[in-house]
């Protein structure tokens, strides 16, 4: 009965390929849309942070007419929009548009006494027109609070008592300054309004907001703070969804920020409501934008075409120079950097992109796309399955089946988790499989006949190299199909697992090459565990475990990048126009090249398969990155086996020299 199973489970392998290859077949047409949602949205804006310049602008000696020069510049170079901050009274201080006392600065204006029982604010307003327009603003902000607002004048000029300290008025949010909204509609800006989430919701005053936004042509609105507006109330109120309709209603859009500390709160469940009428936004900081023009032009390029972000929001602010004696800012810089000699709006242009109102990515969904799923999970657990087969071959057919099970239940209880768990089984089993069978194909190939010519030693692993990244990449159509979901494409929900990924295909096939290569693994363990351990074992463990530790520090969008790394990846971008990855070009593919070449040969050679396969699972991990293009990974993995072929042929020849050394020059050593 045993040889029987054993007999069934091998065969099995058989039509779980069949099933792979059907599940292959059946992502393409999911992949295709995935790739129209992608091409569907190729405008680009470019917004600027308006208080940033309001502060760069107060430092001046004429601070209305550097705002004036500058805006002017600013739409010359390109930019389009600007982002208006909810306004507060420092901000109206600093634009001049108001005067803001304590009850102690009125006493001495007075010359009286400061009152014992009273911490009031008090406001002048500059001229008639900022008390005409800034007064109902300030009086709906602070009495929809409870905070009495009461006339008041000094010295023929009109100002309002706030019945609340200086320090708790300073803190509270108003309208963006409608006086100065209108100033940059007029100059033919579009404004995005930044909105923050600090006050109780209002429906209808928010409701009174967005028809105001509406008919000035705003189109899409940026959150300040950790969460969207409305989140805090949501509880109570269910103020998400109500202020999800009145988006909807108004026909404006939000944006996300990209690699924020923290994802704000109830972005996921807004955009949801609102059908996902979301773009990514890159935000330049103040600091970095004081960073070479040629720095900044890159970012904003490969921001846009490597990461599909729709809006770049450009930051500024004074800075104190004490070796020059004044005041600088990164306008100029920025300036440049659009222009020349940056050349970022070029960069951009070039790349398919247009400078216009960001716009969401029409989603394609066809009516076919859950069926086409139904096979690509089917498929997927068949690959799983594979891979199991090779490690516990009795197990394939148990696996087969309880993956089929524990996939459906999955899908009921939490489809979200099912997706992503299938998708990173299946990432990790493509290059675990493909080289499992190079490894195979080593031993044959070495007990056949390890005294090949090196040529043919060479068009062996040539042709191995290519196999092996075929059936790799055979998981990447099932990454695609599980994962095409437009909140994975907008970040708003991250595939997991990612440390998993460049983990488990090295461990497991440094089980394989360990245990299994001989076809007897409990063999192979018993000999293990009679081996003594020496101390070279111990340093070699420590330095496999450090360089592990930095092999995974490397991973996800947070990875440490050195030094070097800063210096090549701009090469290789400006080179080849897309960057594929280091781990594949300089260590994965060479070593997988250089390793069946030896192994060939040398029998014990093949450990070096355990570090290749790094460039096997990182071709897979590349369509991981759901934010980036698939036509962006596909050539980085295609540029990453080609840039790598020949490197790895490179580090054949260098081999064949030092041999060729070692064995001229080894006996004359051996003799002294």
């Amino acid at each position: 009965m045993h040889q029987k199973w054993q007999r069934w489970s091998t065969a099995s392998r058989k039509w779980l390929w069949i099933l792979v290859v059907l599940g292959i077949i059946a992502a393409m047409p999911v992949a295709y849309d995935r790739y129209q949602t992608e091409s569907s949205a190729n405008n680009v804006e470019l917004v600027f942070n308006y208080r940033g310049l309001a502060e760069v602008a107060s430092y001046q000696a004429h601070p209305e007419q550097f705002m004036q020069e500058q805006l002017d510049k600013l739409k010359a170079a390109g930019i389009t929009s600007m982002a208006m901050f909810e306004s507060t009274l420092d901000d109206f201080k600093k634009s001049r548009r108001l005067m803001v006392y304590n009850a102690q600065d009125i006493a001495q204006m007075t010359q009286s006494v400061v009152p014992t029982d009273e911490n009031f604010t008090y406001i002048l307003f500059t001229n008639e027109e900022n008390a005409g327009r800034l007064t109902p603003l300030i009086e709906d902000t602070f009495k929809s609070l409870d905070i009495n607002v009461k006339p008041w004048e000094f010295h023929d000029q009109k100002g309002l008592i706030i019945e609340t300290s200086p320090e708790d008025a300073a803190l509270k949010p108003m309208q963006p300054d409608p006086i100065a909204f209108e100033m940059l509609r007029s100059k033919g800006f579009h404004v995005v309004p930044r909105m923050s989430d600090s006050l109780p919701y209002d429906q209808e005053a928010m409701d009174k907001l967005l028809a105001y936004y509406e008919a000035n042509d705003v189109k899409r609105i940026l959150f300040e703070g950790d969460s969207v507006k409305g989140f805090n109330d949501n509880k109570d109120k269910h103020s998400l969804q109500s202020f999800a309709n009145l988006l909807n209603q108004h026909g404006i859009g939000i944006a996300a920020i990209e690699n924020t500390k923290k994802p704000q709160a109830g972005m996921n469940q807004l955009a949801y409501y609102i059908h996902y009428n979301v773009v990514r936004l890159y935000s330049l900081s103040d600091k970095d934008a004081q960073l070479d023009e040629d720095t900044i032009a890159d970012r904003f390029a490969l921001a846009t075409k490597d990461r599909n972000i729709r809006m770049l929001y450009i930051n500024t602010a004074a800075s104190k120079n004490t070796a020059k004696a004044t005041v600088t800012n990164s306008i100029d810089n920025i300036i440049k950097s659009l222009d020349e000699p940056g050349h970022a709006i070029k960069q951009m242009e070039k790349n398919g992109f247009t400078m216009g109102r960001a716009e969401a990515f029409h989603i394609t969904d066809s009516s076919l796309q859950r069926y086409f799923k139904m096979v690509v999970v089917l498929g997927g657990v068949a690959f799983i399955a594979l891979m199991i087969s090779y490690f516990l071959p009795l197990l394939t057919l148990p696996a087969f089946v309880l993956g089929l099970i524990g996939s459906a239940g999955l899908y009921v209880l939490k489809p979200t988790l099912f997706e992503q768990a299938l998708a990173l089984f299946v990432a990790i089993s493509g290059p675990t499989v493909a080289m499992i069978l190079a490894v195979r194909k080593l031993n044959a190939l070495n007990n056949a006949d390890s005294q090949l010519s090196t040529g043919r030693r060479i068009a062996h692993a040539i042709v191995l190299f290519i196999k092996t990244s075929i059936i790799s990449m055979a998981a990447i159509p099932f990454v695609i199909a599980l994962l095409n979901n437009i909140t994975y494409s907008l970040v708003l929900n991250q595939f997991r697992g990612v440390s998993l990924l460049h983990a488990a295909p090295i461990l497991l096939i440094a089980v394989f090459v360990i245990l299994y290569r001989g076809g007897k693994p409990f063999q192979q363990i018993g000999k293990l565990f009679r081996t003594p351990i020496t101390l070279l074992w111990v340093v070699a463990g420590v330095l496999i475990a450090g360089v592990g530790m930095y092999y995974l520090s490397r991973t996800g969008n947070g990875g440490k990048v050195s030094s070097i790394e800063m210096v090549i990846r701009p090469f290789l971008e400006n080179t080849f126009h897309v960057r594929p990855r280091n781990k594949e070009i300089f260590a994965g593919h060479p070593l997988f090249l250089l390793g069946i070449f030896l192994s060939i040969r040398y029998r014990n050679a093949v450990y070096l398969m355990i570090v290749a396969v790094i460039g096997q699972l990182s071709m897979v991990d590349t369509f991981a990155h759901i934010h980036s293009p698939m036509k962006i990974s596909l050539a980085r993995d295609l540029l990453g086996m080609g840039i790598g072929l020949i490197l790895g042929l490179i580090a054949i020849l260098v081999w064949q020299i030092a041999e060729g050394c070692w064995k001229k020059w080894s006996p004359r050593l051996r003799k002294q």
